[in-house]
């Protein structure tokens, strides 16, 4: 019998110990990643100010002297998430009240395994498409100098981002209690305006939660973005300019930079720039949960 009590025992807790050191371990990782970008990315700061990284228009990294300033990668991150996620959350938020609200199941079975294909599509076979279709109808069509541009990257970023909007912007919709549609049925209340007055409502946290994730996704996409952005750091004037985001630039210029150079150090920081922005985003998340549980 005591032999029995501690199999079960070891049985109950082995699983705890298991999970908890596999917690453990990805903090440890987490914690290494940050501190390597850190080491890496802050001797950067001894030739340059912040100010002059963030608020600098001119990027040379290789000329004499150097240039680094960031503004317009910056505004190249921040233009292209914005723009993906104003083209892909909207229509992904609708597209999962249509398939709770309104279309019927056989059919919204197909859909939601669409969804799941697109979110699994290489993100170099949507990069590719964009340079082999989307960019000449553009440039032809729109007579642009060149269909390499912020639109057309956001349009593959907004349909890469698609999924995860739809997907969980679906789910918190379904956690809307059945009994909240009955009762503004009963009040007399249209389909529509039960839609859009008590189920969207009910789930506006979790939709919120996934449109955060969505520009998560936008703002670390790399390949995306490296294919059909146009690689120019510039500032953009509008939604046709070629543009330069901060993982382009980290994925283009890396392989070409020498280790321990003011550039190799400076893309480093473009990364500790990624990690602020992203935990910015993380902490707004948490936020919104916690609002949620209060309520």
């Amino acid at each position: 019998m005591p032999e029995r009590g501690e199999a079960r025992r070891l049985s109950e807790t082995a699983p705890r110990r298991i999970i908890t050191v596999m917690a453990m371990s990805g903090v440890l990782v987490m914690a290494f990643i940050l501190l390597f970008l850190l080491r890496e990315g802050m001797p950067i700061l001894k030739g340059a100010s912040i100010t002059e990284l963030a608020t600098g228009r001119l990027w040379y990294p290789v000329s004499a002297p150097p240039l680094f300033g960031m503004m317009p990668l910056i505004a190249g991150s921040l233009a292209v998430t914005l723009t993906s996620s104003a083209l892909a959350i909207p229509f992904g938020v609708a597209l999962a009240l249509f398939l709770t609200e309104i279309c019927p199941k056989r059919i919204s079975g197909f859909f939601k395994i669409t969804l799941e294909i697109l979110g699994f599509l290489p993100s170099v076979v949507l990069g590719f498409i964009g340079m082999v279709v989307i960019a000449p109808f553009l440039q032809v069509r729109l007579e642009l100098l060149s269909g390499l541009n912020l639109m057309n990257a956001s349009m593959l970023l907004g349909v890469m981002i698609l999924p995860t909007v739809a997907t969980l912007s679906e789910e918190s919709l379904h956690a809307v209690p059945q009994s909240q549609r009955d009762a503004s049925y009963a009040l007399g209340a249209t389909r529509c305006e039960t839609m859009f007055k008590v189920v969207l409502p009910g789930a506006s946290r979790g939709i919120a939660q996934a449109a955060i994730l969505g520009l998560m996704r936008a703002l670390g996409e790399t390949m995306v973005v490296l294919m059909a952005s146009g690689g120019a750091a510039l500032l953009p004037q509008s939604v046709f300019d070629p543009v330069r985001p901060l993982t382009s630039a980290i994925a283009a210029e890396m392989g070409e930079t020498s280790v321990g150079s003011a550039h190799y150090h400076a893309l480093f920081f473009m990364g500790c720039i990624l990690l602020l922005f992203t935990l910015a985003l993380n902490m707004l998340v948490i936020k919104i949960e916690s609002r949620g549980e209060a309520d």
